[in-house]
């Protein structure tokens, strides 16, 4: 069962990280939308499309890789407090009552809504030369189905932990840095930062 969680998180970490490069993509065009514009004096109709469109597609299709990180937002002020079992059943609860129907309602509306966008062959009507849309529809149920599958992914963690007391473990990725660990890894205590502080001060006050 842990080989079949992470390798679903491992699906939704490469999803993020290759759309991540949407960003890439995203900074070049519209600095080359600010260049044209200003010093060419050529500004095109269509670009501020394109950026929603951009935008929209990176921040859908995030979401999957967001909720394997365990990085969306809740009330940690409180939720912290909690034992693991009894975050679990919280999260269990809310997974059921509006993660499940939502997401479920989100990918089988956006399907049909990203259909009908192929059938007229649907461009933005912003501007009179409008791109396509019906790609970036197509985002909607995909990045749906992708959450989806976390979800339930999510879920089967929570059951483990109520089992067992205690989170399974999750897909390694880039993390912020944890300061007790590092300074563990170096061997390194906090009387010795002291120290080292000290010794800072003392230096700049001779200077």
């Amino acid at each position: 069962m842990q080989k079949l969680l992470l390798f679903v998180d491992k699906v939704s970490t490469w999803v993020g990280q290759a759309f991540s490069w949407v960003i890439v993509a995203l900074t070049l065009h519209i600095s080359w939308e600010v260049f044209s514009r200003y010093a060419l004096d050529h500004p095109r109709a269509w670009a501020f499309d394109a950026m929603i469109m951009m935008y929209g597609t990176l921040f859908m299709m995030a979401g999957a890789y967001t909720l394997a990180k365990n990085g969306h937002v809740r009330g940690d002020v409180i939720y912290g407090f909690f034992s693991p079992r009894a975050q679990a059943i919280l999260d269990l609860t809310l997974y059921i009552v509006f993660f499940i129907p939502g997401i479920v309602a989100l990918t089988y509306a956006g399907y049909f809504y990203a259909a009908d966008s192929w059938r007229i062959n649907e461009h933005s009507n912003i501007t009179y030369e409008g791109p396509p849309v019906y790609p970036f529809k197509t985002v909607i149920p995909l990045a749906g189905a992708f959450v989806l599958a976390q979800g339930i992914v999510e879920i089967i963690r929570c059951i483990i932990c109520i089992r067992q007391g205690e989170w399974p473990a999750r897909e390694e990725d880039v993390q912020e840095v944890d300061v007790d660990k590092l300074k563990h890894e170096l061997h390194v205590k906090d009387e010795d930062i002291a120290k080292l502080d000290k010794f800072v001060v003392q230096q700049e006050r001779h200077q």
